[in-house]
């Protein structure tokens, strides 16, 4: 298994993400359920800055899930939407600020934004061309 959540949200999450539009800012709460007990994290979103705290407080969204899926989200599989629509995760508050979190977490192993996919195959030399 790869990083823990806890892992995740400390080294990859907590800092300067570019991706996040600019213009985003709020907060997030993350329930983790474990056998009947619950682990709190609180990210606060202040454009492109993510801080990230062990909080119970009140958050503009909280999303709930057992501390299984929360750690296959950080390995990258399911995508964090994925996992919402088969009702892995659930979402209360401000669903605007789940566009952000998405963002947050690693997208399946191996996997390539499109732009860099299409970089890659436009240097190629095309089929038959002997180049």
């Amino acid at each position: 298994m790869g990083a823990s959540i806890a892992e995740h949200l400390i080294t990859q999450v907590a800092g300067r993400h570019p991706e996040i539009p600019e213009n985003t800012a709020g907060t997030v709460r993350l329930d983790l359920s474990d056998g009947g007990r619950t682990e709190h994290w609180y990210l606060t979103i202040d454009h492109q800055d993510v801080r990230v705290a062990r909080s119970s407080e009140d958050a503009d969204m909280v999303v709930r899930a057992d501390r299984e899926v929360f750690e296959r989200l950080a390995e990258g599989s399911p995508r964090l939407v994925a996992a919402q629509l088969r009702n892995d995760i659930t979402v209360q508050g401000d669903v605007r600020l789940l566009m952000a979190l998405r963002r947050l977490f690693p997208g399946p192993p191996g996997a390539r934004h499109p732009r860099e996919a299409e970089r890659d195959a436009a240097a190629r030399p095309a089929p038959g061309t002997g180049a």
